[in-house]
Formats: structure tokens, C-alpha cells, sequence
């Protein structure tokens, strides 16, 4: 008689979470942008035009998952120098994200697009994106965190477990980001 063993692939507990929070994160936006939808087909609707620097952000968004992506990779070879200085650029672009955020925001507020009253897309918006916004705080957070580790002359570890779960999450809120900018230009 043959046994075979089968060898399990388990997944780290951090990830699990992980995944288990961006299923979360998903259907929020989901039941967010459907609401907007549903919201939109209602008279007295008003469309907001997205403001120019939104698309600045996007770039930069897209920038700083390139060289989060390119970090990991340099971590995993452990040529700490390189991580260390794509670990420093994805933190700066990831705050430079969330400052064009606020004066996009501001942009929108300064051209008569208010939270309250009204009816229309100006309140989604800022909250959709304000959402967004929290969730990119909480990965740059992250970021800094991962980013004083890398220079921390007494933690010394090479465990990948926690670069590849902050790489996954930045991924994320930027695939994210694609998604509600593509959709409020589509949407208007």
C-alpha cells in the first residue's frame, strides 16, 4: 500500500487577515459605488467634474505601486540598500498622494461642491474618495513603519512576511484608486 503525504501550503495568519479585510474594504466601495448608481437615476442628480489634479495623483499612485513592487523584489534579494531607498520613495509618494487628495478636495469644496445639501455626486465623491483616502493613510502609515524598521540599526530580520503584506495592501489601495477614478470619470 502506497501513501502518499500531502503536503498543506498554509497561508500566514498576517495574510489571511489581509485578505480577509480587503474582501471587506471590496464591498464597502462596491456597495458604495452602487448606491451612487441607483442615486444617480433620481431627478435633481448633479454631476461633478473631477478635478484635474485627481489625475496627478493617479500617476503618482501608480508610480508608488511600481516601486513597492520593486522594493519587495530587493528585500526578497536582500539588497538592502535598494529596498531601503524604494521603501523611502513609495512613503514619500504615497504622502504626496494624500496631499493631492486634500487639494483636490479643497479644489472641489473652493468651486461650490459641498458636502452637505444638494443632491448629487459631490457628496459621494468626497466620501468615496475621503474613504480612499483613510485607507491610503493607513497603508502610508504602514509604510513609515516598515520604513523605520529598514533603517532601525537593531531589528535585523529578513522575514518577508511583513514587506509582502504591506506591498499586497499598497497594491491594493492603488487598484482601488483605478477603480473609483475610472469609475467617477465614466460616471461623472
Amino acid at each position: 500500500m502506497n501513501i502518499v503525504s500531502t503536503h498543506q501550503q498554509k497561508i500566514h495568519p498576517h495574510k489571511f487577515t489581509l485578505w480577509i479585510a480587503i474582501g471587506s474594504i471590496i464591498m464597502m466601495f462596491a456597495g458604495l459605488t452602487s448606491a451612487y448608481i441607483v442615486k444617480g437615476e433620481q431627478p435633481g442628480w448633479t454631476t461633478v467634474v473631477v478635478p484635474k489634479i485627481f489625475y496627478y495623483s493617479t500617476a503618482v499612485m501608480l508610480i508608488s505601486s511600481l516601486t513597492m513592487q520593486v522594493a519587495l523584489k530587493s528585500f526578497k534579494e536582500r539588497n538592502m540598500k535598494q529596498y531601503r531607498s524604494l521603501l523611502t520613495v513609495t512613503a514619500v509618494l504615497g504622502v504626496a498622494f494624500i496631499g493631492m487628495q486634500i487639494i483636490g478636495f479643497k479644489d472641489l469644496f473652493q468651486s461650490g461642491v459641498k458636502l452637505e445639501g444638494g443632491s448629487g455626486a459631490g457628496q459621494f465623491l468626497y466620501i468615496i474618495f475621503g474613504l480612499h483616502a483613510l485607507h491610503v493613510l493607513g497603508g502610508a502609515i504602514a509604510l513609515l513603519i516598515m520604513f523605520f524598521k529598514a533603517f532601525s540599526a537593531k531589528i535585523r530580520s529578513y522575514n518577508s512576511v511583513p514587506v509582502e503584506v504591506v506591498s499586497t495592501y499598497w497594491h491594493f489601495v492603488d487598484l482601488l484608486w483605478i477603480y473609483l477614478f475610472v469609475f467617477f470619470l465614466w460616471k461623472g
